[in-house]
C-alpha cells in the first residue's frame, strides 16, 4: 500500500505509476510538442521528486518549498532528456532534481554556508537514511561519522549548517489565550531586559548632572581614582570633590 503524503495539496498515494512502455510513449509525445503529455508525465513523476526531496528536508516548514524546487528540476530534466540514448529517465532526472534543490538551499539560506559544507550535510543525511533502514532506534552522530570517516564535530557542523534558523519571537506552544515564545525560555543574566532598562535609566540620570559632577563620577567610578587624585586632576579641594560626588549620587538615586 502506498504511503499517503500530502504535499503542495497533492495526495502522493494517488499518483499513477508508469510502466516502462508508457513512459517511453509519453516521452515520444513530449518531444513532438504534446503539452498535455508533458503535464501528465510531470504529474506521474512527482513521487520521484518526493523521494529525492525527503533527503534534504530539515523541518516540516520547508518541505513544500523543496518539493516545488524539485519539480522545477524535474521539468528541466524532461526538457533536456535525450530519448535516443536509451537511458532510463529516472537515472537522468535524479541528479537534475538534486542539483536544483542544492542550488535553492544554497541561495535561499538565511546564513551563507559553503558549498562543501552543504555537500557534506547531504552525505550525512544519506548515510543516516541508509543506517536507519537496519534498525528501529535513532541513528547516532557517532555512527554516521564512522560510516563517512568524519569526526563527530564535522557531522554536527554539517547538520547544523542546513538547519532552518528560528526567531526568538517564534511561538513554542499556545495554552488557551496564552502564547509562550522562545525568548521567554532563554535566560540571559548578563543582558536581561531588566538590566538593560536599569542601564538606560542610569545613563539618562547621569546626563542630567552638570559637567563637573559627570567628570568627578567618571574619574571616581570608571577611571578608579581616589578623591585626592580627583582633587588634583580637576583643581578643587578634596572636600569639594566629596560634596559634589555625594550630591551627584543622591541625584541619580532619585532618578532611579
Amino acid at each position: 500500500m502506498a504511503r499517503r503524503v500530502y504535499i503542495c495539496g497533492i495526495d502522493t498515494s494517488t499518483l499513477p505509476k508508469l510502466s516502462k512502455q508508457e513512459s517511453a510513449e509519453l516521452l515520444d509525445k513530449i518531444k513532438s510538442g504534446d503539452e498535455v503529455a508533458k503535464d501528465y508525465y510531470i504529474y506521474c513523476n512527482m513521487r520521484l521528486v518526493l523521494s529525492v526531496a525527503q533527503r534534504f528536508v530539515t523541518s516540516k516548514e520547508n518541505m513544500d518549498d523543496i518539493f516545488q524546487v524539485g519539480c522545477v528540476g524535474l521539468m528541466k530534466a524532461i526538457d533536456n532528456f535525450d530519448i535516443s540514448l536509451n537511458l532510463q529517465f529516472s537515472t537522468y532526472a535524479v541528479p537534475m532534481i538534486i542539483g536544483e534543490i542544492k542550488r535553492f538551499l544554497r541561495d535561499s539560506s538565511a546564513m551563507r554556508v559553503s558549498r562543501s559544507l552543504r555537500d557534506t550535510a547531504y552525505l550525512v543525511l544519506k548515510s543516516k537514511e541508509k543506517l536507519q533502514l537496519t534498525r528501529s532506534e535513532e541513528v547516532g552522530l557517532e555512527e554516521v561519522a564512522n560510516d563517512l570517516n568524519l569526526t563527530i564535530r564535522e557531522v554536527y557542523d554539517a547538520i547544523d549548517a542546513i538547519s532552518t534558523p528560528i526567531s526568538l519571537d517564534d511561538s513554542l506552544y499556545t495554552d488557551g489565550d496564552e502564547e509562550m515564545r522562545l525568548d521567554e525560555h532563554i535566560a540571559d543574566n548578563e543582558h536581561s531586559i531588566d538590566k538593560w532598562i536599569d542601564h538606560t535609566d542610569l545613563l539618562d540620570a547621569i546626563k542630567k548632572l552638570d559637567e563637573r559632577e559627570r567628570e568627578i563620577l567618571n574619574l571616581r567610578y570608571f577611571v578608579g581614582k581616589t578623591q585626592m587624585e580627583v582633587s588634583d586632576s580637576v583643581g578643587i579641594s578634596q572636600a569639594q570633590v566629596s560634596r559634589l560626588e555625594k550630591n551627584a549620587l543622591e541625584h541619580i538615586k532619585k532618578c532611579l
